[in-house]
């Protein structure tokens, strides 16, 4: 079954190519917040997923070995439409899931808990997900870690948007400074010319003079 799209979806995806990251190579500090996860949790799947219009692509993951599936089948689509954890305890006993090629075929999800990455903003990027290949549930405490690893990874997301965010700035100004100099140089370069000219001028007006007073003699 599909989700069902929020009004806002339309902002969250804006939101979230800002943060330049989908297609993007993995980065050690996901892979670990994702291998957490997945020990932690005990599950043999764990997922750095992020949604967009009509995929969810995984930014890192453990136990998988495509990069992304389609949005039509994604849990974690149903996932972002909620503040707190998503936990489907058997997927063949949820209308949602049940005949979803996920679960009816490789991987053969059975259970999934995912935690939203939410922006200081409060749009729900992807999730931080675990997934088992039996049904289960999970510990009050591996629920409250899953969700402090999702923050975790959100704010990895975040300085890594500031960190670009800065790197785009300073290769603005130094643009800015080449420009600067060049502008700089060029003026310097227009006054060394403007100073000859006068010299010639100069120099022209004077002989032009001194054969003046020769002619009158």
């Amino acid at each position: 079954m599909k989700s069902r799209q929020p009004e806002t979806e339309k902002k969250r995806i804006e939101v979230l190519w800002q943060y330049d990251v989908l297609d993007t190579v993995p980065e050690e500090v996901f892979d670990d917040l994702t291998e957490l996860a997945a020990r932690i949790c005990g599950a043999p799947i764990a997922l750095i997923s992020l949604v967009d219009e009509d995929r969810q692509w995984f930014k890192s993951k453990v136990g998988m070995s495509v990069t992304e599936t389609s949005r039509d089948v994604s849990f974690c689509a149903h996932a972002i439409q909620q503040e707190g954890l998503f936990i489907v305890p058997d997927a063949t006993k949820d209308a949602r899931f049940s005949n979803n090629p996920l679960v009816t075929s490789d991987p053969k999800i059975r259970f999934y808990a995912g935690a939203p990455l939410i922006t200081p903003d409060g749009y729900a990027l992807g999730t931080l997900c675990v997934i088992d290949k039996v049904p289960r549930e999970l510990r009050p405490e591996q629920q409250q870690a899953l969700r402090v690893l999702a923050r975790h990874v959100m704010t990895q997301l975040e300085l890594r948007r500031h960190s670009r965010d800065l790197a785009e700035a300073k290769k603005a100004k130094d643009n800015v400074n080449d420009e600067l100099a060049k502008a700089r140089a060029e003026i310097r370069e227009l006054k060394r010319q403007l100073a000859e000219a006068t010299r010639k001028r100069s120099r022209t007006t004077s002989r032009a003079r001194s054969s003046s007073r020769l002619t009158r003699r």
